[in-house]
């Protein structure tokens, strides 16, 4: 592995299995390379929202219980200052890229009456693995630097970013097109006008399951271009 610079450890690890509404601590976890976590409801290779890390101070300001943020691995760092782009190394073996903010939902205020406002960019960061094996709490995580491309906070920029890679002759269902974009599949609704008001080069690039019947349809395969940092790596 890379040389870093070390920017803290790994307090505590838990699960979102699926279907359950609340994170499940655990004892360690396994990272799986272009996937996600075992056991994960977010391990998919096609999603940029893989793993989820916060910051243990901010449970502490804001005095919410733990798991609230939903995250997978709770650190002694604060996850506001990570840039997208950063590779960070946990333990001995996996890799982890960052791939942008994670929104504050509304959920977050049946904890506390107005946190989803107040909390800002300190929800979390969101991860793709981009080499796997065991994480443990204590485990030293170290920053590799910004190396990766980035991807932007506001999910209508990161929207536009997936259809700007839609193949020639190719369209993406909204369902896909919101898997891609890391964003709930309620947002699928604001699609047609977001979409509309993106221009012409974006026209028809996305549409609804019942309109791509019949189409060569996109499955953003090579959209994260993860294989590029084992190239400048190595």
């Amino acid at each position: 592995m890379s040389k870093g610079v070390e920017a803290g450890r790994v307090l505590a690890l838990a699960l979102r299995a699926a279907h359950s509404p609340s994170s499940t601590p655990a004892p360690y976890i396994e990272a799986i390379a272009g996937t996600g976590l075992a056991g994960d409801r977010h391990a998919n290779p096609l999603s940029p929202r893989q793993v989820l890390l916060a910051s243990a101070s901010v449970y502490a300001d804001l005095t919410l219980p733990a798991h609230a943020l939903g995250e997978n691995l709770l650190v002694d760092f604060d996850t506001a200052t990570l840039h997208s782009g950063t590779v960070l190394q946990v333990g001995s073996t996996v890799l982890l890229r960052l791939m942008f903010q994670c929104e504050a939902c509304g959920y977050l205020d049946g904890y506390l009456p107005g946190v989803s406002a107040r909390i800002g960019r300190r929800r979390g960061i969101l991860a793709r693995v981009l080499a796997g094996g065991a994480i443990d709490p204590g485990d030293r995580i170290l920053d590799l630097g910004c190396v990766m491309p980035a991807w932007d906070d506001d999910w209508r920029e990161r929207v536009a970013q997936v259809l700007r890679t839609v193949p020639d002759g190719m369209v993406l269902t909204y369902a896909r097109l919101a898997l891609l974009a890391g964003v709930q599949p309620t947002y699928c609704r604001a699609f047609p006008r977001l979409v509309a008001r993106l221009g012409p080069g974006h026209a028809g690039k996305a549409v609804p399951a019942h309109a791509a019947a019949g189409r060569r349809c996109w499955d953003g395969q090579g959209l994260f271009g993860d294989a590029a940092y084992k190239v400048c790596s190595s």
